[in-house]
């Protein structure tokens, strides 16, 4: 008998009996779980769970759904069914570093990122060749403050009309307006660096080898009307040393925003990430 894989996600107010509800309902269409993560917030009293399962070719998510209402109703659970047998869109947006961008295309490549790129955008021409060797339409929307709005309404539309699920700023260095922010909100995953301490503006890395930083490294996070300050998916650090030059500085840096990156790509597409307020639970693998 063939099965399909799903991801369930739900999110409510903890009380007794929850898993014991979710989980006679999958039983009930014959779903066999094969992994399950769970975590309750102390502080707010909200009850998070992922679980991934396969179930029969005869049965679809109107049936989950169904199968689940009773136990949706009793504990007003917040659901998000996902169909693993469908690949992901996303939208890669990138300016003139390009290393990101690259780590991504290579991990979709390789198959350890399960996704389709609809489409690279970027405001400079930079990364079109490299858009174009890989069959992916690119766009190149020059950004100014007098079309600012403008571009970002194409962008939305592009969103919509490719059925893109995701938006991954591959250090596309436009920040993205509050409207925007907010109409994209849990979409848009931004790669920033970030020091102990922090250095802002032109030439970070530069910057923290003049002040002897022995530290670097790279959050991701979900984009938010606040610059660089949404909820967190992932982050690394790495030491450093007075031996190293700012272009070992530098180096450095590109891969661990690559790989940070690319870790917080999959946990989302993967629906290992779940907001939570400002916060995110990530259960990872």
């Amino acid at each position: 008998m063939s099965e399909k894989s799903y991801i369930l996600r739900i999110n409510c107010e903890d009380k007794p009996g929850i898993v014991a509800a979710v989980t006679t309902a999958l039983a009930s269409r014959g779903a066999n779980i094969v992994e399950s993560n769970q975590f309750w917030d102390r502080q707010t009293n909200q009850f998070f769970l992922r679980i991934a399962f396969s179930a029969p070719d005869s049965v679809n998510r109107d049936t989950l759904e169904l199968a689940l209402k009773p136990a949706i109703d009793r504990f007003d659970i917040k659901t998000k069914i996902e169909d693993l047998s469908r690949r992901p869109k996303i939208i890669i947006m990138v300016s003139k570093f390009d290393h990101a961008m690259l780590h991504l295309l290579y991990q979709i490549k390789v198959g350890w990122l399960n996704a389709d790129v609809a489409a690279i955008v970027s405001n400079h021409e930079d990364a079109r060749r490299a858009a174009e060797h890989e069959g992916i339409p690119y766009y190149h929307w020059k950004v100014t403050k007098e079309n600012k709005a403008e571009q970002e309404e194409r962008l939305f539309e592009l969103v919509q009309n490719s059925g893109a699920e995701l938006v991954v700023l591959a250090r596309y260095m436009q920040v993205l307006s509050n409207e925007m922010s907010n109409r994209l909100f849990g979409m848009v995953i931004n790669i920033h660096h970030s020091f102990l301490p922090s250095f802002k503006g032109a030439k970070p890395y530069h910057q923290a080898h003049e002040r002897g930083v022995k530290l670097i490294g790279a959050t991701a996070h979900y984009v938010t009307a606040d610059l660089d300050e949404g909820p967190i998916i992932e982050q690394e650090t790495e030491r450093v040393s007075h031996a190293m030059t700012t272009d070992d500085f530098v180096a450095a840096g590109r891969d661990i925003e690559s790989r940070v990156l690319a870790r917080a790509v999959k946990y989302h597409l993967e629906g290992r990430v779940m907001l939570n307020n400002h916060r995110t639970v990530v259960f990872t693998p």
